[in-house]
């Protein structure tokens, strides 16, 4: 009897931690390890990288989720390039995007400077190849961290951004791009994912769980109780995954740094279709703000090992509804920057008008720095100016951002 009722039990506790056969499933967007390479010897390094991932994908996979793909994030690139010429530093930076492409592997080569005392010199050689057609390399830039606001590389990353946006094919190398502020290290979502080097190789996940809250968000409308359905929701997923990869890399030499449980979205697997569910307007009306935080608080609440951004989500140009929203005005680079002090995530795939000038576009970044700082939360800016394109004009963007009209900036005179 002791050990029937034992067995029940344990179906019972095994039936909670199972989602219903019917509730939507979040996909694994990705896996990312971090490694410490060197110039000589990376290829070695990479690949064994990739087993190990390929490994952990397995696992995941046969717990049930579907996995978008591999990564891989370097220390910062100008360790492992420093007293190289510039010819023989781009030679490893394509040798590192032409194994990603052989290898099937998302690449990251980190930040092009860590500290604001850090040598500016590697910001020409990362936007040479952000700007590059083709180009598979995602790079960022921290610009806010515990020793404060780096306002040196506040203007290095509007450089940036600028000459990228100017020389890549519509604007697109910008993709790729990131000026993060307060972000931790290990967080497995591009392009902000970076570590310092040294240490044990690390690993991490991030899912595309936005269908899990516009599944919650479709019958939870009372804030009293949505938050803590959502987390229960989110926790089945993130627990199921966790384990399956933690018990992939037992034994393994590699350390498990956490999930970052942001619920990312993706085309029609909208966060703005959530919000828009669980307040009954139009994304960005009143009560947006209270969405988002709500969100931020529920994936907080998640009981893995937490790492990332660990909040909430805003892609203009990834998101289906947040894209048709944008076009039409329903909120703006201001309003985002409201969302993100409450959540995390900061501003992500905005698109501007291809003479928005450095100084703008410093001044947009150094908002996003402040806010993380004064509040100790992890944001990032992916701003993607469109060569040739005013205010008024539809962008020309391709791959997995959409298109939309481009907005004026607050304090700009409309035309």
């Amino acid at each position: 009897m002791a050990h029937l009722k034992h067995a029940l039990a344990l179906g019972l506790f095994t039936a909670l931690l199972l989602p219903a056969a019917d509730a939507p499933k979040p996909k694994v967007r990705a896996i990312t390890a971090f490694v410490t390479i060197d110039a000589k010897s990376y290829p070695a390094q990479i690949e064994e990288a990739v087993k190990f991932l390929s490994q952990v994908r397995d696992a995941v996979k046969a717990a049930g989720y579907d996995v978008a793909g591999i990564r891989i994030s370097t220390q910062p690139f100008p360790e492992y390039t420093r007293g190289l010429s510039h010819d023989q530093a781009l030679k490893v930076l394509h040798g590192i995007g032409d194994l990603a492409v052989k290898l099937r592997f998302a690449p990251n080569v980190g930040p092009a400077m860590v500290k604001d005392t850090d040598d500016t010199a590697p910001v020409a050689l990362i936007t040479e190849v952000l700007a590059k057609p083709g180009n598979l390399l995602n790079a960022n830039i921290v610009t806010a961290a515990g020793d404060g606001i780096h306002w040196k590389a506040v203007h290095q990353a509007a450089l940036i951004i600028k000459g990228v946006g100017a020389r890549s094919p519509h604007g697109q190398g910008n993709f790729n791009f990131a000026a993060i502020a307060m972000l931790k290290p290990y967080g497995p979502f591009y392009p902000g994912a970076w570590h310092p080097g040294g240490g044990p190789r690390s690993f991490a996940i991030g899912l595309e769980a936005a269908n899990v809250v516009m599944d919650v968000f479709s019958r939870e409308h009372d804030p009293r109780t949505a938050g803590k359905a959502l987390t229960d929701a989110l926790s089945i997923h993130m627990r199921t995954v966790e384990a399956a990869a933690m018990k992939a890399a037992a034994g393994s030499g590699w350390t498990y740094a956490g999930i970052d449980p942001t619920p990312a979205p993706g085309g029609a697997v909208s966060i703005g279709t959530a919000i828009e569910s669980f307040t009954g307007a139009t994304f960005g009306s009143p009560g947006t703000e209270t969405a988002a935080g709500l969100i931020t608080r529920a994936v907080k609440d998640v009981p893995v090992k937490q790492t990332g951004y660990s909040g909430l989500m805003i892609p203009v140009l990834e998101d289906t509804l947040l894209t048709r929203r944008w076009t039409e005005g329903t909120y703006g680079l201001d309003s985002i920057l409201a969302y993100s002090a409450v959540c995390a995530g900061g501003v992500d795939t905005v698109p501007l008008a291809g003479d928005t000038t450095e100084e703008a576009i410093a001044r947009i970044v150094g908002d996003v720095a402040t806010l993380a700082f004064k509040w100790n939360k992890p944001l990032a800016a992916r701003l993607l100016p469109a060569p040739g394109k005013k205010v008024g004009e539809m962008t020309e963007f391709s791959g997995a951002l959409a298109n939309t009209i481009i907005q004026p900036l607050i304090g700009s005179p409309r035309r």
